[in-house]
């Protein structure tokens, strides 16, 4: 199986690059596509305007016929598009719904999945405390401890109190660059240390699940 997966951002390329292999072995092929920004799904799934500009769900209506009409000229090749992205303040109902309907809307239909990291991607480091800490041995206990997995509570924030210094206050004020460059560092840092099968996010573990069951993993 190849696994084609749609990312909102540098820092969830990185992640995966690294996670993909520790969730289905060697035996499989797959490419992480980043884009810049998760954006939002066109009004009527109408195709992006400035299809230029990478922001992933302003382009996806196109990504997703584009990926049918591919899988359906080589049948033999099995392949799968994977699109992981944030919840942030979404409904999840609403917003799967949506993704579906995008999916349905596409002739040929392309095989695909959708999991969505809750409420953020950070929330699949934290589902791994012991990788946390290893990444960061002076973390912060306390804010860690009171961390609920999958908790709609700002994730990224909670992680930055925790392992920065200054916390999310000092963060924020240097501005979004440096939020975006801190979590690709988090990425890097926190991802080799994880262990897959004791993770605790409940978003990480369907993940894991959706890409076992399509590569045959046990």
């Amino acid at each position: 199986m190849h696994f084609n997966i749609l990312v909102e951002d540098q820092s969830g390329k990185k992640a995966l690059d690294i996670l993909v292999s520790k969730i289905i072995g060697d035996a499989h092929t797959f490419f992480v596509y980043s884009y810049k920004g998760i954006g939002r799904i066109p009004k009527n799934m109408r195709d992006a305007k400035d299809a230029a500009k990478r922001i992933l769900l302003d382009n996806l209506p196109k990504l997703l016929k584009g990926y049918g009409r591919t899988q359906s000229g080589r049948p033999h090749f099995q392949e799968v598009v994977i699109l992981v992205c944030d919840l942030d303040d979404k409904c999840l109902k609403a917003f799967r719904d949506e993704l579906y309907g995008i999916l349905n809307a596409c002739n040929p239909r392309p095989e695909a999945r959708f999991c969505i990291a809750i409420e953020e991607g950070e929330a699949w480091f934290l589902g791994d405390l012991n990788a946390v800490k290893t990444a960061y041995p002076k973390a912060k206990d306390a804010v860690l401890s009171s961390y609920v997995n999958d908790s709609i509570c700002g994730t990224w924030e909670k992680l930055a109190d925790a392992v920065c210094q200054g916390g999310v206050s000092v963060l924020s004020a240097k501005g979004w660059q440096a939020v975006g460059t801190e979590k690709s560092k988090w990425a890097e840092e926190i991802t080799p240390h994880m262990t897959v099968e004791s993770n605790l996010s409940p978003s990480f573990c369907y993940f894991c699940g959706k890409m076992r069951e399509l590569s045959g993993v046990a």
